[in-house]
């Protein structure tokens, strides 16, 4: 059986750019990292915290789905880390006493980065009506 060999057209509109390609891999491997550092640390802020047979109460449960973040070089994929709580069942807690992760760098229901956020509205009142998009730019790009 023959592989198939199947090549990506460039749509209209879009461009490809090796070093924008080698940027956002760079990016999302460090994004990556850090999420997992960022875990890591929470996890061993309850390492001591333990259920009645011994085992470990805040133990890593996966990632969740995937979701793309708008970022100024473009749209990337990004999954965040899940840790599960297994104190609940075995304590008997309210669902208060539960230990909640949420990344900092990557707030659950983030879709935009903060430096986009800031750019569209600098768009809008300043680059759009004006045609001064230097100034609007200049909150993207610095």
């Amino acid at each position: 059986m023959k592989e198939a060999k199947v090549v990506r057209l460039v749509q209209p509109g879009e461009f490809e750019d090796a070093l924008t390609a080698v940027l956002r891999a760079g990016a999302r491997d460090l994004l990556a990292q850090a999420i997992e550092a960022e875990v890591e640390d929470f996890r061993s802020a309850f390492a001591d915290q333990r259920l009645k047979d011994g085992r470990e109460r805040l133990v890593r449960h996966g990632f969740g789905p995937e979701r793309i973040i708008q970022t100024g070089i473009g749209p990337d994929p990004v999954r965040r880390a899940k840790l599960r709580d297994r104190g609940e069942a075995d304590a008997g807690e309210s669902c208060t006493d539960r230990i909640r992760f949420s990344s900092a760098l990557l707030p659950k229901w983030s879709r935009r980065s903060k430096s986009l956020d800031a750019f569209i509205p600098a768009l809008c009142l300043g680059g759009i009506s004006s045609g001064d998009f230097q100034m609007a730019l200049a909150a993207l790009l610095g």
